[in-house]
């Protein structure tokens, strides 16, 4: 009864803290949009709040004792109810400055502060309560961790799959209450059942008191957090940038993430901690290989390797925290430096990163770190140190040899170049600095290593990903590639440097929608890529291109890369920030609006419901045309459309461009799938008797996105 009810009460803290993130960053999305300043501050305050809960957590049971703690935190817990439900204040507004960021701080405080404090501080504390109420596995409580993570999967899971399809914010919000009072009645409970526990069972083992903690333990639990945290981010923005972008695929890393914690504090751990430890080497020198190559194919295979390292990698750093958890007299503490190595990774990554990188380079160097923090021999005098520092060396440099010396086009020599040093580095993975020397070393190396996929003739990184600028293998065009995700493309041919490429060539829908309205008067473009809309624009036409990346515009205007702007539109008024904001502000109405801004895997929703659709009615001229790019791999937005059409009352057509000639293909064209919506069937011109063009299918429930309703897993194509 004791155990069953303090592992619920942790479960459920678990999953009402992974439920209210997304939930709340779902509200603010609108009013904010999907500037990455956005999503970091929310980052920040959540990682900052759990800080400050894990920290008060520990001063306080340090300071008063389990028992008096208790009833402090009991205090706590029924603050919040004077919030709930969980939601944007009224009279909050959206700043007019530039700088949102200490609203929306105030906000977060004001609005999620108090509730996400009081959740994130119950989890170490049951445990420490739990070790005080004198029951047969009081004395090593860190079994509950695993409750709590299996929790936190679930909650996880639970947001996208069960709640976002099928509740609306309002209803979420409420259903988080519900169990937020549910937590309230289990913490109570928990806390009357440590009250009742005789005074003698919390002398032994809280208050004998074990030897103090080393610095150099403290240090070394802070990186065995920090490694699994900043590989799982660092994994998962590599997966997306250079394998393949899938929507929600963050969900299977940080799954994953959990799921090792789950697995390494269970009472019998199921995995075997000798196990992974052996595996590692093989596993992290498989994925160095794949890594150098730049292999993304087969998918399945590749997208598994980089899982499967990162789950051995995880499992061994976590297994260590494991091993050496202190007694329950030092668990919050424990847990402090926990939360203390997750946020340094968790910053690192998404705010470091993208600063002082062009690539995804964390994710190499995280993986360096997660090999040195391996158990293996260790020390052995300054020669052995020596050796340590040089064999690693000598190793990459015959690396950097074998590539440089290798034969192109001899696919089966280049894979040699790379098996026969990790099969010397696999001799190191006895002595994990050693080891880990060495796995930096290659990798170094493989920066020498030519991609057969095309030229990459710039990478540049923000905080929105990753931006390529390719060649071809025949140099005849450049190519602009966010991720996996293709931007835009331009001919090298000085006579075909004007002509729209890709998804825009005149041929295809959007060409047909320019021709079928003549020359529209005044244009706005959301979504920038290389320009090549642009080419389009004639003399005496107003245009206004929207795009929320700066990095997407001085690649755009760079002649080196695109020269689309240059030689269309050299006086191209560019408005950097969230579209939906800026088309909020914008003066003049448009004849044309194209929204170019759905083709990633991480689509920006908040311009794609109810709400959106009546702004861009409002920045329409009464005749004018909305065009919406929905070319997208994994994501079918037809019904989407289909529905926001139908609510508003709009005619709607689309046309599925697939059947790509050859000749086409290789003259730069590519299939694309483009809708147009306008008021009235003649303000789309010849397009309505266009054979081409269809009305779109909408769903069967015909449910209409909104601001406060949308699920990307309910247009995922699951083929």
């Amino acid at each position: 009864m004791l155990l069953a009810v303090y592992a619920t009460t942790i479960f459920v803290t678990a999953a009402l803290l992974f439920l209210v993130q997304p939930m709340f960053a779902r509200m603010v999305l609108p009013l904010l949009g999907g500037s990455p300043a956005v999503w970091n501050t929310c980052l920040v305050f959540y990682q900052a709040a759990l800080l400050a809960g894990y920290l008060y957590a520990h001063a306080t049971t340090s300071w008063l004792g389990a028992r008096r703690q208790a009833a402090l935190h009991v205090g706590l817990v029924l603050l919040p109810l004077l919030v709930l439900p969980i939601g944007i204040p009224s009279g909050w507004t959206p700043p007019a400055a530039a700088n949102p960021i200490p609203w929306l701080l105030a906000l977060l405080a004001a609005a999620v502060g108090l509730p996400f404090f009081a959740v994130s501080t119950t989890s170490p504390l049951l445990q420490r309560w739990f070790a005080g109420t004198g029951h047969s596995s009081a004395g090593d409580p860190y079994f509950l961790y695993a409750a709590s993570n299996l929790g936190s999967i679930c909650g996880l899971l639970g947001y996208p799959v069960l709640l976002e399809p099928r509740l609306r914010l309002a209803q979420q919000s409420r259903l988080w209450t519900g169990g937020y009072l549910l937590l309230v009645a289990f913490t109570l409970a928990c806390a009357a059942l440590l009250w009742r526990a005789p005074v003698p069972a919390l002398a032994d083992p809280i208050r004998a008191r074990p030897p103090g903690l080393t610095a150099r333990r403290r240090l070394r639990w802070v990186l065995l957090a920090l490694a699994p945290s900043s590989l799982m981010l660092s994994a998962t923005t590599f997966i997306s940038t250079d394998v393949e972008a899938i929507p929600l695929l963050w969900v299977i890393p940080l799954a994953v993430y959990l799921l090792t914690f789950v697995l390494v504090f269970a009472r019998r751990p199921i995995v075997p901690h000798p196990l992974v430890v052996r595996a590692l080497p093989i596993a992290v020198l498989a994925l160095v290989v794949v890594l150098v190559k730049r292999a993304n194919q087969p998918l399945l295979l590749i997208m598994g390797l980089h899982l499967a390292v990162f789950f051995v990698a995880a499992m061994v750093c976590h297994g260590e925290l494991a091993r050496d958890r202190p007694p329950p007299a030092h668990l919050t503490e424990f847990y402090l430096w926990l939360a203390v190595g997750g946020v340094v990774g968790g910053v690192l990554n998404a705010l470091v990163a993208p600063l002082v990188f062009d690539t995804v380079a964390e994710y190499p160097l995280t993986l360096v770190l997660a090999c040195l923090l391996a158990p293996g021999a260790r020390g052995g005098g300054r020669a052995q140190l020596v050796r340590d520092l040089a064999l690693p060396g000598l190793v990459g440099a015959m690396a950097a040899g074998l590539m440089l010396g290798a034969p192109p086009g001899r696919a089966a020599v280049s894979w040699l170049t790379l098996v026969v040093p990790a099969l010397l580095c696999f001799g190191f993975s006895r002595r994990p600095l050693r080891f880990g020397l060495g796995v930096g070393a290659i990798l170094l190396a493989g920066t020498l290593h030519t991609s057969a996929q095309g030229k990459v003739i710039a990478a540049r990184r923000s905080f929105f990903g990753v931006n390529r600028v390719t060649a071809d293998a025949a140099s005849r065009f450049h190519f602009l590639v966010h991720g996996h995700t293709l931007h835009g493309a331009q001919s090298l041919e000085p006579a075909r440097r004007r002509e729209p490429l890709a998804y825009y060539h005149p041929s295809g829908p959007i060409g047909q929608v320019f021709a079928a309205l003549g020359d529209p008067p005044a244009v706005a473009v959301v979504g920038l890529g290389a320009g090549a809309l642009a080419c389009y624009a004639r003399p005496g036409e107003a245009w206004d291109l929207y795009e929320i990346d700066p990095l997407v515009e001085r690649i755009a205007r760079d002649p080196e890369y695109f020269t689309y702007l240059r030689d269309c539109l050299p006086e191209a008024r560019v408005i950097l920030g969230d579209a939906r904001l800026s088309l909020s502000r914008a003066a003049r109405r448009y004849d044309l609006i194209v929204l170019d801004a759905y083709s990633s895997d991480a689509i920006p929703v908040h311009l794609l419901t109810r709400e959106a659709l009546g702004l861009y009615l409002d920045r329409l001229a009464p005749a004018g045309v909305l065009a919406f790019h929905i070319s997208n791999q994994h994501l079918d937005l037809e019904p989407v459309l289909a529905d926001l059409a139908r609510d508003a009352g709009l005619v709607a057509l689309l046309q599925v461009d697939t059947h790509v000639t050859p000749a086409e293909r290789a003259g730069g064209k590519l299939p694309s799938r483009w809708a147009v919506m306008a008021r009235r069937p003649a303000d789309l011109g010849a397009l309505t008797s266009d054979a081409r063009w269809a009305p779109p299918r909408g769903r069967a429930d015909g449910r209409v996105w909104t601001d406060d309703f949308s699920s990307v897993l309910g247009v995922l194509r699951w083929r």
